[in-house]
């Protein structure tokens, strides 16, 4: 096929002289490619340039906000201490003889004592010790655990003191405004965000719940209600992963083929609600690491053998590493 006539170039692929666009760009072999460039380069433009979708927006802005509650003064940074209780008196203060040993100068060396029987936790302060319930003095208390919901708290200082219970053991937990753990905090890293890897799985509830075995780092297994399973499909296998409920939701504990490289060893936590149409949105991208990632006091719970997925799924948080 005959070329259109065309004036030489001073340079290959270059436009003739006088080009004045594509309208005036002679129709030949020779200047295809720099009509092409000039249709998809705005295009390009768009693409590597555009900002970011409000789904996008939104996970930022929701990783940012976990930053923030974990650097809290009621975040698990501040978690400095778990100490178990055993029958009879468990003295607490800065002295090193004390069952319950606080910070150094945070507190007197005899705070006062945990007189712990039979389940219940009794706290009488040493005298002239400076502690407080909800800002009023406290001389003697019966404390409630965690068992019932909020515990109390006891203030002295930046230290808060209160009794959690696992299984059928009990302890107080310690938190330190003040702790190392915050002060050297460096910041939560996160894979990029896919939106692939927000998934629409099938919700199959149970009717009634079941109960799920459990476990949690320190060798105990507890059985907890598992209103029904999510099934979903990743890369073209179907994989299925059973929650329990907290605080209304649907809380998954889950493991997958990242964990102990890209992703913290134990696993990982996700939050998930149950929709009318018979779904269950899991966005990985909000997959986060569990306390214990950030304290060595925390009780954390692990996935179910279950909950254990055959597949790498790179969305939601990276492992933690202290610099």
């Amino acid at each position: 096929m005959a070329r259109v006539a065309s004036a030489p170039s001073r340079h290959p692929g270059s436009p003739p002289p006088g080009y004045r666009g594509i309208a005036a760009l002679p129709l030949t072999y020779e200047y295809l490619p720099a009509m092409i460039s000039s249709w998809l380069a705005p295009v390009i433009c768009l693409t590597m340039f555009a900002p970011d979708s409000p789904y996008v927006s939104e996970t930022l802005e929701w990783r940012a906000q976990a930053e923030v509650r974990l650097k809290a003064d009621d975040g698990w940074l501040t978690v400095a201490g778990l100490f178990w209780l055993k029958e009879g008196f468990n003295r607490t203060g800065t002295a090193e003889e004390n069952e319950i040993v606080l910070p150094a100068g945070s507190a007197p060396p005899l705070l006062g004592v945990f007189d712990f029987s039979n389940g219940k936790a009794t706290f009488r302060a040493a005298p002239g010790a400076v502690v407080t319930c909800q800002g009023k003095p406290v001389s003697t208390m019966v404390l409630k655990s965690d068992a019932s919901g909020e515990p109390d708290a006891l203030v002295v200082g930046s230290l808060t003191m209160f009794v959690i219970k696992r299984g059928d053991r009990y302890a107080v937990r310690l938190r330190d405004k003040n702790s190392r753990l915050r002060r050297e905090f460096t910041r939560r890293t996160w894979f990029p965000v896919d939106e692939k890897l927000r998934v629409i799985a099938q919700w199959i509830p149970y009717d009634p719940p079941k109960q799920m075995p459990v476990p949690n780092i320190l060798g105990e297994t507890e059985q907890e209600p598992c209103p029904g399973v999510a099934v979903f499909r990743l890369s073209g296998a179907e994989y299925r992963l059973e929650p329990v409920l907290e605080d209304g939701r649907l809380f998954f504990i889950f493991k997958d083929r990242t964990a102990g490289k890209q992703t913290y060893p134990a696993g990982r936590f996700l939050y998930a609600d149950a929709r009318p149409d018979g779904t269950v949105v899991l966005d990985f991208n909000r997959a986060y690491n569990p306390p214990c990632a950030f304290t060595p006091y925390a009780t954390c719970p692990l996935p179910p053998r279950h909950n254990q997925l055959p597949v790498s799924i790179e969305a939601g948080e990276l492992t933690y590493h202290h610099e």
